[in-house]
């Protein structure tokens, strides 16, 4: 069955490439409304989370209305949406960025486990099965969904500073691997990239505390990494919210080797084009018990007490 949030998630911070700050709140939807966000700074106009309403845009995912309403950097909240199983929620937002906060999606993922979930008994859950392999490629990288009972996930990257280098990591996406394996993973950049984003007008908000900084063989953020592989994981964490845009569960594997938003975006517009490549298929409680979110508010209380340590409400 659908599932929103129970009750209104506030939060508060700057905007990662504006600088700005900026309040987001989550707020319950009806069954079969989605994900949609809604610029209440623009008199309300609203922005559906999907696939075909994101623009090209540097170093995050961007969402356009075709009216002259955005919304940018969406690719964390979305995730924390995914990896909860929210289906239906409204996502208020004050400007045109989604706030930062730490850098990964476990802010947004406290919020909504606090302010609960609320399943819509009435709803049957439907989700998209991918029925054949779709790829796509963008210069030395590529992206792949193929067929699976349910969501699995296979990433590598491959970066030249000894800090990150080759990294790859697969995940059963069931039994709440989100939350307990990839939601606190920050995003990340190297300190030689840093000056050259600020001097595009990019990066403007970001901090030490907000982002993971490498420099060669360094870790420049206070505390070091909060996991080993940190890098690829949020990679992953990306890939969970950019697919969130099919607009329903993907039943898939998804394999990604050098990519990113835009790749991912570009991977989901080829499923799409490709109608004998998928199929809505209405879910057993079995097939839901397999789904990114299932099981995660039965772990919220063992979760709670490091999770609001990273939470900004």
């Amino acid at each position: 069955m659908q599932t929103t949030i129970a009750q209104k998630a506030q939060f508060r911070g700057v905007g990662l490439h504006s600088g700005a700050a900026v309040r987001l709140a989550i707020l319950p939807a009806p069954a079969d409304h989605g994900i949609v966000f809604v610029r209440t700074d623009l008199d309300r106009a609203r922005i559906p989370a999907r696939w075909d309403r994101v623009t090209p845009s540097q170093l995050c995912t961007l969402l356009d209305n075709g009216q002259g309403a955005t919304v940018s950097t969406v690719e964390h909240v979305m995730a924390a949406l995914s990896g909860t199983g929210i289906n239906n929620a409204v996502v208020e937002v004050n400007g045109p960025e989604v706030p930062i906060l730490d850098g990964s999606a476990a802010p947004f993922v406290q919020g909504i486990l606090e302010a609960g979930l609320r399943q819509q008994a009435d709803a049957p859950l439907r989700a998209i099965r991918v029925l054949r392999p779709v790829e796509v490629q963008m210069g030395e990288g590529f992206a792949r969904l193929s067929p699976a009972d349910h969501l699995e996930m296979h990433f590598d990257i491959d970066f030249t500073d000894a800090a990150i280098g080759h990294q790859e990591k697969s995940l059963d996406m069931a039994n709440g691997s989100f939350v307990h394996e990839l939601m606190d993973s920050r995003t990340f950049c190297r300190q030689a990239d840093v000056v050259r984003m600020q001097q595009n007008g990019l990066a403007l908000g970001g901090t030490y505390l907000n982002a993971v900084v490498f420099d060669g063989d360094k870790v420049l953020s206070p505390g070091g990494l909060r996991h080993r592989d940190e890098a690829v994981r949020h990679k992953m964490l990306d890939a969970v919210g950019d697919l969130a845009l099919a607009g329903a569960p993907l039943l898939a594997r998804y394999t990604g080797h050098r990519a990113g938003h835009a790749m991912t975006n570009k991977l989901l517009r080829a499923l799409f084009a490709q109608p004998d490549a998928w199929e809505w298929v209405t879910l057993t409680p079995e097939m839901e018990s397999r789904l990114p979110g299932a099981g995660v508010i039965a772990a919220a209380a063992r979760m709670a007490a490091p999770l609001r340590q990273l939470a900004v409400a």
